[in-house]
């Protein structure tokens, strides 16, 4: 049964007779009740918004670096933009500092992308291989560092998760090379909505850690 208040959500799932004694013990993780704040909704539309630009972005940012365009400098601008955004998100949690850092390992992750791409462009596998590995290093400390500033994250989901958005970004860079527009398209719905996940996650872990400002 589903009652809604003004902005609180109950979620009750009822258990037949039939199995009520063997599902009794679940009871608790059956029902559970997810306060719906204003500043919940807030936050989380802030985040998705946010990765979902990161992805936009990027694949912008692909589309002109391969084609070598005009805009491709106001492109990476504007990406580059988008993780300083990203930074300010944390800044009310966690201070100026830490969200500034935050940032900081984002552009890198952009940076070093971009020559991921241009080792790719210049057929260079060396380059691409060794630009890999700080793309890489650079998701592992994205990670670390925001595992350690929540310890309701966990490092080896971040990592896992940053990852697998460096994948599906490589997926999406392999396509185009191979002009296979139907993968190309397939990697970047994926990869859209990988992140909208990640931002979740991302949420999650803040109201986590600081209930009082999500009442």
């Amino acid at each position: 049964m589903l009652k809604l208040t003004l902005l609180c959500m109950f979620l009750v799932v009822s258990v037949t007779p039939t199995i009520a004694d063997a599902a009794a013990a679940k009871e608790k993780k059956s029902s559970h009740k997810q306060c719906l704040t204003p500043s919940v909704i807030e936050l989380k539309d802030n985040l998705r918004k946010l990765w979902i630009d990161h992805v936009v972005w990027t694949k912008n940012y692909i589309v002109s670096a391969f084609a070598d365009s005009e805009d491709k400098d106001k492109v990476l601008a504007r990406l580059l933009q988008n993780q300083q955004d990203i930074g300010d998100v944390f800044k009310p949690y966690y201070g100026e500092a830490v969200g500034d850092k935050l940032a900081q390992l984002l552009r890198e992750h952009i940076l070093i992308a971009g020559k991921v791409l241009g080792a790719v462009k210049a057929g260079n596998q060396a380059d691409v291989e060794k630009y890999n590995k700080e793309w890489y290093a650079n998701a592992d400390d994205i990670a670390k560092f925001l595992s350690s500033q929540n310890p309701k994250y966990s490092y080896e989901q971040l990592k896992e998760m940053l990852h697998e958005h460096l994948e599906l970004i490589t997926d999406d860079v392999t396509a185009r090379v191979k002009k296979d527009w139907d993968a190309e398209i397939a990697a970047f719905d994926k990869g859209l909505e990988h992140m909208i996940m990640f931002a979740d996650i991302l949420t999650e872990g803040l109201i986590k850690q600081f209930p009082d400002k999500f009442n």
